[in-house]
C-alpha cells in the first residue's frame, strides 16, 4: 500500500494541470508545514527564525517545468536576488538550485552561463551553491556542468544519491576535485537497471558513501532523517578523529525540527533545507511521496478551509 501511494504522488507531481492549479491555491491544504513561503522576504524571515534555533540553512526558490529560456533567465535572476537578499540579511544561509530550472533541457550552454552568472555572484557575496540532483537521465549533465564551474570555482557543489549503482564511482571522481557533496538516499523513481530496488541495499549503499568521502578529507553534507543513518556518521567521526567542521547534517525544513535542534545544540553542524516560492506543488507532492503520513497535514488543512 505504502508503495502504491507513493507511486502515486510521484505521478503526480509531474502533473502540470495540477502544477498550474495549485498556482491559484497559493499555500494552503498543509504545504505551508514544507515550504517557507511565496517570497523571498518569507524565505529571510524563516531562516533568521532557524538561525536563532543555532541552525544553518540553505534555500531553494522553488520551480517547475521550466520549457523557456526566458521562464530560465527568470529564475537565474530569482538566484541572484535571493543570494543579495541572503548577504543584505547577515543571515546564515547557502543557496540550492536546480539545473532544469535555469535552463538544462532547453540549451546545455545557456543553462551553464546562468550556472556560471549565479556561482560568480556567491563567490562575490561569499556564500556557496549547491546543485541539487535530478532524475537519471539529467545526472550525467549535471556532473559535466559542475566540472566546468570548478575549473575556476571552489565554491559549487552537488548531490549524489545513494539509491543510483554508479554512486561510488561518482563520488571516487568527485573526490578528485576536493568537491563539497551532499550525500542523500535519493527521491526519484528510477528503474532497477539503475538504482538499488530494495531499501536495505540504499541504506548500506549510503553509509558507504559517507565512510569514502570523509575518509577522503572532502567535506560531507549527510543529508537524511534516519537515525540509524546519523548515528553511524556520529561513531564513524569519532573512531575516525574526523573533525565536526568537517561534516554536517541536513533535514528539510518542517520534518523532525525538535532533533534538528537537538543536534545543533549537540555542537553538530545542522543544516535545513529551506524551500520558498509560488511553484511549491511538485515539491509538496514529493515530499507525500517519500511519507504518506504526512497526507493527514493536507486533510487537516482541507477541513479547516472547508
Amino acid at each position: 500500500m505504502e508503495t502504491l501511494m507513493r507511486n502515486f504522488f510521484l505521478y503526480l507531481s509531474k502533473n502540470r494541470t495540477m502544477n498550474q492549479a495549485a498556482r491559484k491555491w497559493g499555500l494552503q491544504f498543509g504545504a505551508q508545514r514544507f515550504v517557507a513561503g511565496e517570497s523571498i522576504a518569507d524565505a529571510i524571515a524563516t531562516i533568521r527564525r532557524l538561525n536563532d534555533q543555532g541552525l544553518l540553512a540553505t534555500v531553494d526558490h522553488l520551480g517547475e517545468f521550466v520549457s523557456s529560456k526566458e521562464e530560465a533567465t527568470e529564475s537565474t535572476d530569482y538566484a541572484l536576488k535571493t543570494l543579495d537578499a541572503i548577504a543584505d540579511a547577515g543571515v546564515k544561509s547557502q543557496l540550492s538550485v536546480k539545473l532544469t530550472q535555469l535552463g538544462l533541457d532547453i540549451d546545455y550552454g545557456f543553462c551553464l552561463d546562468n550556472m556560471r552568472k549565479i556561482v560568480d555572484r556567491a563567490k562575490n557575496v561569499g556564500n556557496f551553491v549547491r546543485i541539487d540532483m535530478e532524475d537519471y537521465a539529467r545526472l550525467e549533465m549535471t556532473l559535466s556542468i559542475l566540472k566546468d564551474l570548478l575549473k575556476d570555482y571552489d565554491n559549487v557543489g552537488t548531490v549524489i544519491q545513494a539509491y543510483l549503482y554508479r554512486s561510488e564511482n561518482d563520488v571516487q571522481d568527485l573526490d578528485a576535485w576536493d568537491v563539497n557533496l551532499r550525500l542523500v538516499k535519493g527521491a526519484y523513481k528510477e528503474s532497477p537497471k539503475v538504482a538499488f530496488p530494495d531499501k536495505k541495499d540504499v541504506d548500506e549503499n549510503f553509509k558507504k558513501l559517507i565512510r569514502l568521502h570523509l575518509e577522503n578529507g572532502n567535506y560531507t553534507a549527510v543529508a537524511t532523517h534516519d537515525d540509524r543513518i546519523i548515528d553511524f556518521t556520529r561513531q564513524l567521526a569519532e573512531e575516525k578523529r574526523i573533525p565536526r567542521d568537517r561534516f554536517e547534517f541536513q533535514m528539510l525544513y518542517g520534518i523532525r525540527p525538535q532533533y534538528q535542534q537537538e543536534l545543533a545544540r549537540e555542537g553538530y553542524r545542522m543544516r535545513v533545507y529551506v524551500p520558498y516560492g509560488k511553484d511549491w506543488y511538485g515539491y509538496f507532492m514529493r515530499r507525500l511521496a517519500e511519507r504518506p503520513a504526512n497526507v493527514g497535514f493536507v486533510l487537516k488543512g482541507m477541513l479547516r478551509r472547508s
